[in-house]
């Protein structure tokens, strides 16, 4: 049964998210991963799910795609400490490859089980702008006719905030194969982001 937040401030909807039994992600994760930043930041940045170093840590974005987008943030001009980042997902979805765990994709299910602690959130936070890391992420905030490669980069309206602005997640720069094609997308992701920094 879906549980919906009960309180009004963001410490307190952390606290009680770290007893959701919405859907069964948290068997297999260490904790859950809420998000993290000001409460009057002007951005929202908003991922698919924790990875396996943030489901260790209990804080978004600190793993190998975090770092990628901190550069990035930085070179769009970008504070990371005036913003707020989070994930559609709270608990890490993986899948065993020897000894390590495999990020998998959560299902429609999994990211509708999570819609509340993303809608308290948003509801809390009230950010200008929301950065959408991915499909999944877009998918959850802006329903699935949105195409991340269709739509990236644009500023698009929403009830949510004053424009909500779609790009592809660092950790896809990360499994590029081509680090020339990771480079040129890089460059893309930073004009990406430079666009909502001057929303």
């Amino acid at each position: 049964m879906r549980k919906s937040p009960k309180t009004r401030n963001l410490s307190s909807v952390r606290v009680e998210a770290r007893r959701c039994r919405n859907c069964p992600l948290w068997k297999n994760a260490t904790q859950t991963v809420f998000g993290e930043g000001r409460q009057s930041a002007r951005i929202m940045f908003i991922g698919d799910q924790p990875g396996d170093v943030e489901d260790r840590k209990g804080k978004p974005f600190v793993g190998p795609a975090g770092k990628l987008l901190d550069q990035a943030l930085i070179d769009a001009g970008i504070s990371r400490p005036d913003c707020y980042f989070t994930n559609a997902v709270k608990h890490f979805k993986w899948e065993p490859r020897g000894k390590r765990r495999i990020h998998k994709k959560p299902s429609p299910r999994e990211v509708a089980a999570c819609r509340p602690w993303l809608e308290a959130e948003l509801g809390l936070v009230k950010p200008a702008i929301i950065v959408c890391l991915g499909a999944t992420a877009a998918a959850a905030v802006m329903g699935p006719a949105i195409r991340v490669l269709r739509d990236r980069g644009k500023l698009l309206p929403s009830p949510l905030a004053k424009s909500i602005l779609v790009t592809i997640h660092p950790s896809a720069m990360l499994r590029m194969p081509d680090r020339e094609l990771a480079k040129k997308e890089y460059q893309r992701f930073v004009r990406d982001l430079t666009v909502a920094a001057l929303a």
